[in-house]
């Protein structure tokens, strides 16, 4: 799936967000229901999803982490974020990477969307077959170090 990356004047024009975390050294991957109706359904994601009104984008994906595996996601866990429009269907998407301890992986409360999930090294995600969307294009720009978008924008603190 292609995307370009999206200057922006305000966070409110955005449609969802999705976050690589890393908890450790692993990433955090769940596997998408095999429901015929849902995007990339039996597909492996990160957690995320659609914005709620009124709400920055790290607003979405911290309330979206906690909703699907459990975890609070504070501000000072990412490590790197891009708003980006996808060409398939022109919406604005902000795509996250965090990092919590290793330990946080005893915390985790799988929700109530998704098959499973598991934990798996970057290397092993880059190559699966079977990954949502563009979230392996985000992931390789963020490790060749592409450069990030205002954190401003996002709703971060600078």
């Amino acid at each position: 799936m292609v995307t370009t990356p999206v200057d922006a004047q305000s966070s409110d024009d955005f449609d969802g967000a999705k976050v690589a975390l890393f908890l450790g050294d692993h990433l955090i991957v769940i596997r998408r229901d095999k429901k015929p109706d849902i995007p990339y359904p039996d597909m492996w994601d990160f957690p995320g999803g659609g914005r709620d009104p009124g709400e920055t984008p790290f607003q979405t994906v911290a309330r979206e982490t906690q909703e699907e595996v459990g975890l609070i996601l504070p501000a000072s866990a990412v490590i790197w974020q891009r708003r980006e429009r996808r060409a398939s269907d022109g919406l604005i998407i902000w795509y996250f990477v965090a990092r919590l301890p290793a330990a946080a992986q005893n915390d985790v409360i799988f929700g109530d969307e998704g098959q499973f999930w598991r934990m798996a090294c970057v290397d092993t995600v880059l190559q699966w077959p079977d990954v949502a969307g563009a979230l392996q294009d985000r992931l390789a720009l963020w490790r060749a170090g592409a450069p990030a978008s205002d954190p401003a924008l996002a709703g971060l603190p600078r």
